[in-house]
């Protein structure tokens, strides 16, 4: 495997489970010195020990990223720790509460839009602000395929994804005064825990099967599909993308 982040000083939020746990463990197998944060103090320390069993040089660092206070103590231990910081992927984030949008209570729809917008929005301000420190360097935003198409039952997730598209393509035009790369990832049905976990909800359960269909590739979705695009995306490989969106989706927007 050749070598993309060696080096590198990377955040990754969301990173104890799912998608941010194959970054976590890809980026520090790639030689990158990986900080990350979860909700979970139980499942970041657990990820935390396996992964420098593992020979990996990361650091958890507990916290919300809805917010700030949270997102600035992250960057501050990224600081604290390595003296840099040259990439992030915003992976934090939460599944739709699964109403119709009339039945949809305000203050769920708050809270999506709370971890999976705002929070994208106040990582990139405090991570820019630490790459241009340094001379810049690349975020890469988790949005989804949902980011690009409408959905019944899914107003609030989806219009937080469509969020996280449009906030990646205008923070991208900022490079010239950041020279921080802003790209974002479409996962299309990735079997994280939490995807599992939707399935026998009689809310969600019925959407997998067409959801499904939709899909060419003949598998699951894996985490480590997104966790490589998004080590490409933050290797100079990439350094010509900038405000672009990068369907990984199994042909899920294909069709």
């Amino acid at each position: 495997m050749t070598s993309m982040l060696d080096g590198k000083v990377v955040i990754v939020t969301g990173g104890a489970r799912g998608i941010g746990r194959a970054c976590v463990e890809i980026f520090s197998a790639d030689g990158a010195r990986v900080v990350f944060s979860d909700l979970s103090e139980e499942n970041g320390r657990d990820a935390e020990a396996k992964i420098r069993a593992a020979g990996g040089d990361v650091l958890f660092v507990q916290g919300n990223m809805a917010v700030e206070a949270d997102v600035v103590r992250m960057v501050d231990a990224t600081i604290s720790q390595y003296g840099r910081l040259d990439g992030a992927v915003n992976n934090a984030g939460v599944a739709m509460t699964g109403y119709p949008y009339h039945k949809l209570d305000t203050a769920d729809w708050q809270r999506v839009i709370d971890i999976n917008l705002t929070g994208v929005f106040m990582s990139m301000k405090f991570e820019t602000r630490a790459m241009m420190k340094t001379g810049g360097g690349a975020i890469v935003n988790i949005s989804s395929a949902d980011g690009q198409i409408g959905r019944p039952d899914a107003s609030d997730y989806n219009a937080s994804k469509h969020g996280v598209m449009g906030l990646t393509k205008s923070a991208s035009t900022e490079y010239r005064e950041t020279r921080v790369r802003v790209n974002a990832v479409l996962p299309g049905l990735i079997f994280t825990p939490l995807v599992e976990s939707l399935i026998d909800d009689p809310s969600f359960g019925p959407q997998f099967e067409p959801i499904l269909r939709r899909h060419t590739i003949d598998r699951r979705g894996r985490p480590e599909d997104i966790a490589e695009a998004c080590r490409w995306l933050l290797s100079e490989y990439a350094s010509f993308v900038n405000g672009a969106g990068l369907s990984v989706d199994g042909g899920y927007l294909a069709r």
